[in-house]
């Protein structure tokens, strides 16, 4: 029998070419493992940064739903269950805003578990959905309707000083209503002779230029003249602080202010509210009614320390007619030029929807409804 002889196999070679085919495999397989590192090192903080992405649209989609749709369920209810008494009114609306809860519960649980398969298909489909929820909400919001529904909110909310602000407001709408449309258009278009310096004036003190025009309807009607009362021009200036002349002065770039120049006078009575409006520390009725009476008597200011009222609601009933009225006209009359700039036309406060199509566009100066 022929033995086969260990040295010999190791002199012949026959052992080297395994073991150099074993590295080679172990060579092959840390390569292969550097080379799934490296792609995967490239590829998961792009995959990443798109898992973020996409949820925060998610999220940003959900949360603008849930925002209209809060306002408009507590808005709904407060206008059908408001009042007083607690079984016909405070007790049907709790048991609502607890409702309100529990829909919202079961939403969350709802929208999680189709989540979870939505995500098993693309994961493009649950941030799209989201956008196309919030999307449908904010359709409904541009509608009239939900004009009224965001008002019994904002009053739910505001309280007392919302439900002031509510009444004074639809004093102005009732005002607008008023007015004979034939004259209103006859004075909008005597306006237009003066509208570029309105516009500059309040360009330069940052004020509605609606609110301008509405002063100067309330005051001339824009047939600008001396008045017995020592009113001159455009807005029938008066007695004005030394400080509203020296910044009309510098705004126009003049030494000499003439009160006859149109110009001017809308710079001085610009500079003269924009004054009284912070010195009501912007309270638009007390700075109108504040610009009215002026400085004579101590001003606004003394009246209201006299009789112990801290704003427009609770100082009216110890105004006369004239100034009382006062901040109900300018803003009826600023009411009308920003529906003709926004319109192209004075819309019948009666007519159709136009009551709750006036009432979104909203009276300058004030927060719109929406």
């Amino acid at each position: 029998m022929n033995r086969t002889n260990p040295l010999n196999n190791l002199e012949s070679g026959d052992i080297k070419p395994k073991q150099k085919r074993k590295r080679t495999k172990v060579v092959r397989s840390i390569s292969n493992t550097h080379k799934l590192r490296r792609r995967t090192g490239r590829t998961q903080p792009g995959r990443f940064r798109r898992k973020i992405l996409l949820t925060g649209i998610e999220l940003l989609g959900l949360g603008i739903a849930a925002f209209c749709a809060i306002i408009m369920l507590l808005g709904y209810s407060a206008s059908r269950f408001s009042g007083t008494n607690f079984f016909v009114n405070l007790l049907p609306f709790t048991a609502g805003i607890l409702g309100l809860i529990l829909a919202a519960s079961l939403f969350l649980i709802g929208w999680w578990k189709l989540r979870k398969w939505l995500q098993l298909h693309s994961e493009f489909l649950t941030p799209g959905l989201s956008l196309a929820l919030a999307l449908l909400i904010s359709w409904l919001v541009t509608h009239d309707q939900f004009t009224l529904t965001y008002g019994h909110f904002r009053t739910l909310v505001g309280g007392k000083e919302e439900a002031g602000r509510v009444t004074i407001a639809h004093q102005v709408y009732a005002a607008y209503r008023r007015h004979d449309t034939a004259q209103l258009q006859k004075m909008v278009n005597r306006s237009q002779e003066y509208r570029q310096a309105i516009e500059d004036a309040a360009r330069s003190f940052n004020i509605d230029v609606n609110l301008l025009h509405g002063i100067a309807a309330t005051e001339s009607s824009f047939i600008p003249r001396d008045s017995s009362d020592g009113g001159k021009g455009l807005f029938q200036i008066t007695r004005v602080p030394e400080t509203v002349i020296a910044q009309a002065r510098k705004q126009l770039g003049t030494e000499k202010i003439a009160l006859d120049n149109s110009r001017h006078n809308a710079f001085v009575a610009a500079a003269t509210f924009k004054h009284y409006l912070a010195e009501m520390k912007g309270d638009l009725f007390l700075g109108l009614l504040a610009y009215n009476i002026g400085p004579a008597n101590g001003g606004l200011r003394f009246i209201m320390q006299q009789y112990g009222a801290v704003d427009f609601t609770t100082i009216q009933p110890y105004l006369q007619t004239l100034p009382r009225d006062y901040p109900i006209r300018v803003l009826s009359y600023s009411l009308a030029f920003r529906l003709w700039h926004k319109e192209g036309k004075l819309l019948a406060y009666e007519e159709g929807n136009n009551a709750i199509h006036i009432q979104r566009i909203g009276i300058p100066g004030l927060h719109t409804v929406w």
